[in-house]
C-alpha cells in the first residue's frame, strides 16, 4: 500500500480553485484537529533541537558566518495577515534588496549555510510561528511580504493560496523545489491550490515523509 496520491486524477484549473477551496476536501472538523494537534506536538519536539542548534551556531558562526543567529523577514500568511517568519541564518548579513524574480545570491551563502540549506535544518526556528499560530507544519510556503503583493497583482490564482495557514514544509515544495522566476511561481502556485483542495490524512503523511527523507539526504535547495 502506498500514500502517494494521484495527483493528475486530482489536477485542478485555476478557474475551479474558488469553488473548490470553499467546499474544501479534507476540511472536516477532525481533520483540522488532527492537523493542529500535530502543528503543535511537532513544533514541541522541535524545542529542544532548536536550543541545541542554536548553542552550536551560537560558537560556530562569528568564525564562518558573522552577524545574528536568526533571520527574521516579513511573510504573508493567511488572509494576507503579515508575520515575521523565523530562520537560523544560512547568509552573509546584508540588507535584503533582492526582488521577486531575482536569483538566490548563492555568493553570499557559506558552506555552514549551504549545510542548513540542503539539510533544512534553518528551518527549524519556525517553530515558534506554529506556536504563535501563524504557521503550519505543512502548507504553501510563505513569501516575503514585498514579493506576495507583487504575485498578488501578476498571478490572480495567487490570493486563494492564502486561505490557509503556510507551512514549513509543503507540496509544492516537495514536488518542483524553489521557485524561481514567474512561470515558476505560476507552478508552484498550482501545486499549492492542488494542495488546498484536496488537503487530508493520507496527502499530508506523504507530504511530511517526503521532508524527512530530504532533511535526511540533504537534498533541499
Amino acid at each position: 500500500m502506498t500514500l502517494v496520491p494521484d495527483f493528475d486524477r486530482f489536477s485542478v484549473a485555476p478557474s475551479q480553485a474558488p469553488g473548490l477551496l470553499r467546499s474544501g476536501v479534507g476540511r472536516s472538523r477532525l481533520f483540522r484537529l488532527a492537523k493542529l494537534c500535530a502543528d503543535v506536538g511537532g513544533a514541541l519536539v522541535m524545542l529542544p533541537l532548536i536550543a541545541v542548534l542554536a548553542v552550536l551556531l551560537t560558537g560556530l558562526n562569528p568564525l564562518i558566518n558573522p552577524g545574528p543567529l536568526l533571520f527574521r523577514q516579513a511573510r504573508m500568511g493567511q488572509n494576507g495577515r503579515t508575520f515575521k517568519a523565523l530562520k537560523f541564518r544560512t547568509m552573509a548579513y546584508a540588507p535584503d534588496h533582492r526582488g521577486p524574480l531575482d536569483p538566490v545570491e548563492t555568493d553570499r551563502i557559506p558552506r555552514l549555510g549551504r549545510l542548513l540549506r540542503r539539510t533544512g535544518l534553518d528551518e527549524l526556528p519556525q517553530a515558534i510561528n506554529i506556536l504563535r499560530g501563524e504557521m503550519s507544519l505543512i502548507g504553501p510556503r510563505p513569501d516575503c511580504v514585498r514579493h506576495a503583493r507583487i504575485f498578488l497583482e501578476t498571478i490572480p490564482e495567487y490570493r486563494q493560496r492564502l486561505s490557509v495557514r503556510p507551512g514549513i514544509s509543503g507540496f509544492a515544495q516537495i514536488t518542483l523545489g524553489y521557485a524561481v522566476g514567474l512561470e515558476a511561481t505560476r507552478e508552484k502556485v498550482q501545486a499549492d491550490l492542488d494542495y488546498i483542495t484536496r488537503a487530508g490524512f493520507a496527502l499530508d503523511l506523504w507530504i511530511t515523509w517526503r521532508t524527512i527523507l530530504n532533511v535526511a539526504l540533504a537534498r533541499g535547495d
